[in-house]
């Protein structure tokens, strides 16, 4: 099958990911904007994406050559699924590729945090080499004996609450419906009273869209820090913002954003008690490459008949999409 790739510096930034591996027919495009999708689509049966937002206006504008659209990663609320089914278009995306990657960026983050790192380096800019010369003037804390709360419990999940343990620490656990890893399940309220450290690692959807707002982050503790390595908009940023700058919590750990890039004139980026990093947790180098080669497996499944990695089935069901039974 003839494979376009709309934004692929958006993977291979550093020009060190093949994307040959997807196909024999692969044309990769380093961007595009949305206006652009039906025509970089033209004489293509699968558009391969990297979060690029695919309205229901998008895909009925797309030709009727494309068959499948492969989200390049794991989350894929940008792409309209119930469009697609309604115009027979099978969706793919790569799960679990940066389990490990994100987990250890998390993990990163509230070693930070439990050593104000962000404080000391800021220190040391300003030429402050008083830590070194005095007794350490910023605060320190362990992180055995604490308590991590985790708001989902799946790949990332499970490997966070490994470390977690690793270091000693307490766990507990938030997820509504079915619970697979074996931890202590709690109230989203009794995680938010009992944690030190809260991370967000669960799916943005309706229903999670500012599940954390200001009524949830004045029932942490004061001493408590929050870790978003899942998606921005899980959290209210102008409430976490105020309850930063009002000492309600004692920082936050960022990786993403609820707006990306984040603006230049943030105050994020000025806070001592908050580390904001690039939605850096997926990218690096092996963790990219094995993204294309699980996206090359739904791929090839995708051409035989097969249905790995595909997200717009319904659950329960044995549908596949119009195209593909062509």
């Amino acid at each position: 099958m003839r494979i376009c790739v709309l934004n692929g510096d958006k993977v291979n930034f550093d020009g060190t990911v093949d994307y040959g591996v997807l196909g024999s027919e692969v044309t990769v495009h380093g961007d595009c904007t949305s206006a652009d999708y039906a025509a970089f689509a033209e004489g293509f049966d699968i558009i391969v994406s990297k979060e690029l937002p695919i309205s229901r206006e998008d895909i009925y504008a797309l030709p009727s050559c494309v068959k499948m659209i492969a989200e390049a990663g794991t989350g894929y609320n940008n792409i309209d699924l119930e469009a697609c089914r309604e115009r027979g278009i099978a969706v793919i995306n790569v799960p679990a590729y940066s389990s490990e990657r994100v987990a250890h960026t998390g993990i990163m983050l509230m070693l930070g945090l439990a050593s104000s790192m962000r404080k000391q380096i800021g220190m040391i800019d300003r030429g402050d080499y008083s830590n070194f010369s005095e007794h350490l003037m910023v605060s320190h804390t362990e992180l055995n004996g604490k308590t991590m709360g985790l708001i989902g419990t799946g790949h990332i999940g499970q490997k966070t609450i490994a470390i977690g343990r690793a270091l000693d620490m307490n766990v507990i656990a938030y997820k509504p419906g079915r619970h697979t890893a074996d931890v202590e399940y709690v109230s989203l309220d009794e995680l938010l009273e009992r944690s030190d450290y809260v991370f967000m690692q669960c799916p943005l959807k309706p229903e999670t869209y500012h599940m954390i707002g200001s009524e949830q982050l004045a029932k942490m503790k004061p001493t408590a820090f929050i870790i978003n390595t899942a998606r921005g908009a899980l959290i209210d940023e102008s409430a976490l913002i105020k309850a930063l700058r009002s000492g309600k919590i004692a920082g936050a750990g960022l990786d993403v954003q609820e707006n990306e890039p984040l603006s230049a004139d943030s105050p994020l980026f000025k806070m001592e008690n908050v580390i904001v990093t690039p939605h850096m947790g997926w990218k690096g180098l092996e963790t990219r490459q094995r993204l294309v080669s699980i996206l090359a497996d739904g791929i090839r499944s995708f051409e035989a008949g097969g249905t790995l990695n595909r997200v717009d089935i319904v659950p329960g069901s044995v549908q596949l999409s119009k195209a593909a039974e062509k």
